[in-house]
């Protein structure tokens, strides 16, 4: 089973000026039906995983956007070793992409903020319940098909079809 611990930069060495470090954290992400997510043909995909396939499962990379109020819970996830990051595509109806962008590239305090509002997403919970919000399309949140094997998108639209509800957990 691979290793859960969370990366920390390394400490500041002595005799030199500490500066803000992004800490990226490391999670598992599943949706309220049991749903795991994996990756097929660069895309990320909901679906039962049981047996040797549980391997398939992603782990998230996430950290907190600096360029962002602290209060609304901003994060950019990502997976692959923090290689590979959500982003949403620019337009009236959003899709969700992953793009090759190292996540700690993005979350610099001082940065615009222009930069790396498609890769952030408001994390809200309510009784170990996660959702998250595009900052980029205020509305639009990350989602799940009800159907199995499907990737995962963006809606504005939650309920049964859309899936916007999951377990985010420390791993």
């Amino acid at each position: 089973m691979e290793d859960c611990t969370v990366k920390k930069p390394p400490p500041v060495p002595e005799g030199e000026k500490a500066t803000a470090k992004v800490v990226i954290f490391k999670s598992r992400i599943w949706d309220i039906n049991q749903k795991s997510l994996y990756l097929q043909d660069n895309q990320l995909v909901a679906g039962y995983l049981q047996g040797p396939n549980s391997a398939m499962e992603e782990k998230f990379y996430w950290v907190h956007n600096l360029a962002f109020e602290h209060q609304k819970s901003p994060v950019i996830l990502s997976i692959q070793d923090g290689k590979k990051c959500l982003a949403c595509s620019p337009g009236a109806k959003p899709a969700l992409q992953l793009e090759s962008v190292n996540i700690t590239d993005l979350p610099k305090k001082g940065h615009p903020r222009q930069e790396s509002t498609r890769f952030t997403f408001f994390l809200s919970n309510r009784d170990g319940i996660s959702r998250f919000e595009s900052a980029a399309h205020p509305g639009w949140f990350l989602c799940t098909s009800a159907r199995s094997n499907e990737p995962l998108g963006l809606t504005r639209d939650p309920g049964p079809n859309h899936v916007v509800d999951f377990y985010f957990q420390p791993c």
